[in-house]
């Protein structure tokens, strides 16, 4: 069975990493020539968003041929070079397979539309007139879900893009199609899977209006998902593999069960409740400050209920789909570079298996455009003309857009300070980010950064260490504390836990938390100094803690923090002695802050 426990993934959005051949477009040979870097940022999977080709629609969620490549990344021949270079530094390669929608132009859509029965079959038509659609679902990019095809007389389904009709997950032959599809990359070398929307692939036999929501409580984690899922795994021959499936407005005891050894699904999840801390009333589209109390509860509900249910969590701030969480949570102010660490120390020792989006580790922010136009992001364009329609000035309407687009999370990387900073030597696809007050980016580069003392990227290498050198970060238990205490927030790691085994949270006492080779994390989320609470007051009462890590160098003060301070303490050990797996004490971070290297050969 593979140890999921002590791993970390770093997310590439290939289109924005680096470009190789000056076309402005990132490519597969551009993370060829980056792979020293992540071997360098201490990461063991790279997850790499679609590839395949695809009219870019959705930025290559609309795919168009799942076993061809888009000549715009590259060919076979460059992803198998890139598969051999990074299996021979020890990275493995995740792949993202979307199988609830195509893109309108496969084939197997056009041989629909054509007339061909057998491949109707594939999608979800529905019987009706032009003019009253099947049922009033909205569409998550805005509009309705449902759009008419005259050459067929018939509605079909889209929970996107018009242009990414839903596939039907009912048709056996469906199934069959897209478990040959992983059988076809597995044998590629491919490590792993994140499959896109996984828990939307099972619709109702029937369609009902929706007076209350969107529809999505309709077709959200189905009857047959889990069966439909096991069904993949089993005959995509994929078990056991690195796999993770992103779960769109999921309930916890659907991702325990997704995650449970014995049901044989998914190794973790994604689940985005914690990133809706920010929305007004379940909405995105409005800018609001973040509730970190509810930040609290939600992150304590999903890592003590999914440890509770014997589940596995994929932790993370941001990937392709989300805004920066750094300019969302933190600051890309003058605070910057501690409240990026704070970020990196607070999500990456919870229990579960961090995931680094490409630029967490630089620090990188939001975009800060000046204009509509300068976004790509079919959502983002669709928003801000419904946000118009509502009656918002512009300037409001792209304040909003400037918050929470997707774009924020797809812009080129920033590697040095030579032409739009290193990513292309020719116009990227999308603009670079925009300078801000107090923000400039041209001080956002992996030049500025790698082995560079008290960089964000060696924080992040440092992070990356401990989890895979102290089981108490891999597979330690999980109990959130101070419930009350927000924007400081705090979590102890205490024990050991097998992954996939169940462990109540609520029994865990003070004294079990502050025991030898404990860890308690602390963060506070606010760019003026808070005191801790009293829960973390009583547990550094316990005895003495080391310093592992601190997002301002070194410690002034445990019990009141600084603006965006966060820090990892572990209760020490008698000199020599080795706890439960080997756990013992680690050395106090250096009062400069110098600390390139933590000290674990006592561990």
């Amino acid at each position: 069975m593979l140890d999921i426990s002590n791993k970390v993934v770093y997310q590439i959005y290939p289109k924005s990493f680096n470009d190789s051949n000056g076309d402005g477009w990132g490519d597969l040979p551009g993370i060829t020539q980056k792979l020293d870097y992540l071997k360098q940022l201490g990461i063991d999977y790279i997850w790499i968003t679609p590839f395949f080709v695809s009219p870019q629609k959705d930025n290559g969620y609309d795919v168009a041929d799942y076993r061809s490549i888009d000549p715009r990344f590259g060919t076979m021949e460059e992803f198998e070079e890139l598969s051999r270079e990074a299996h021979a530094r020890g990275i493995g390669l995740m792949l993202d397979m979307v199988f609830n929608h195509v893109s309108s132009e496969h084939e197997w859509f056009q041989r629909a539309i054509a007339g061909d029965k057998r491949y109707q079959d594939y999608f979800i038509f529905e019987e009706g007139t032009p003019r009253e659609l099947p049922c009033n679902w909205d569409s998550k990019f805005g509009g309705p879900a449902w759009t008419w095809e005259p050459h067929v007389g018939k509605w079909y389904l889209h929970l996107f893009d018009p242009g990414q009709p839903d596939l039907n997950w009912k048709n056996p032959e469906v199934r069959h199609e897209v478990a040959d599809v992983l059988r076809f990359w597995r044998e590629k070398g491919v490590d792993g899977f994140r499959f896109d929307v996984i828990n939307l692939i099972d619709k109702p036999d029937s369609w009902e209006d929706d007076y209350e929501g969107d529809g999505r409580r309709f077709y959200t984690d189905g009857a047959r998902v889990d069966s439909y899922i096991q069904e993949l795994v089993r005959e995509g021959g994929i078990e056991g593999m690195m796999t993770v499936g992103e779960m769109n407005s999921t309930g916890l005891e659907a991702c325990i069960r997704y995650t449970q050894p014995q049901n044989h699904e998914l190794a973790m999840t994604f689940n985005f409740h914690h990133l809706k801390v920010d929305f007004e009333n379940g909405r995105k589209w409005v800018n609001k400050v973040p509730d970190f109390a509810l930040l609290q509860k939600t992150l304590a509900a999903w890592q003590e209920g999914m440890q509770a249910g014997g589940g596995w969590n994929a932790v993370f701030w941001d990937n392709h789909d989300q805004p920066r969480a750094l300019s969302r949570f933190g600051t890309d102010g003058s605070l910057r570079i501690p409240a990026a660490k704070m970020l990196a120390l607070f999500m990456d020792l919870l229990r579960g298996t961090p995931y680094i989006y490409q630029g967490d580790e630089l620090g990188s922010t939001n975009a800060h455009f000046t204009s509509i136009e300068e976004f790509n992001d079919v959502e983002s364009r669709n928003y801000y003309r419904i946000l118009l329609e509502q009656g918002k000035a512009p300037e409001e309407a792209l304040a909003v857009i400037n918050m929470h687009s997707r774009d924020n999370g797809r812009l080129p990387m920033q590697w040095n300070g030579e032409v739009h900073h290193g990513f292309s030597i020719a116009e990227p696809w999308v603009p670079m980010a925009r300078d801000a007050k107090d923000c400039s980016q041209d001080e956002i580069t992996a030049e500025l950064e790698v082995g560079v003392s008290n960089s964000i990227f060696e924080f992040y290498r440092q992070v990356n260490e401990l989890r895979h050198e102290l089981p108490v970060v891999a597979t330690g238990k999980v109990r959130f504390v101070d419930a009350d205490s927000a924007p400081v927030l705090a979590y102890g790691r205490f024990g050991n836990l097998p992954v996939g085994e169940p462990y109540d949270a609520s029994v865990a006492t003070i004294e079990d938390m502050s025991a030898p080779g404990s860890m308690l994390v602390i963060a506070n989320f606010s760019d003026s100094a808070n005191e801790v609470g009293e829960e973390v007051r009583e547990l550094l009462a316990q005895g003495d803690w080391d310093v592992l890590l601190c997002s301002h160098g070194n410690v002034e003060d445990l019990q009141t923090l600084r603006p965006f301070e966060g820090y990892a303490l572990i209760r020490k050990l008698p000199y020599g002695h080795r706890g439960p797996r080997g756990l013992a004490g680690a050395q106090p971070i250096k009062e400069n802050g110098s600390n390139p290297g933590l000290d674990l050969s006592r561990l």
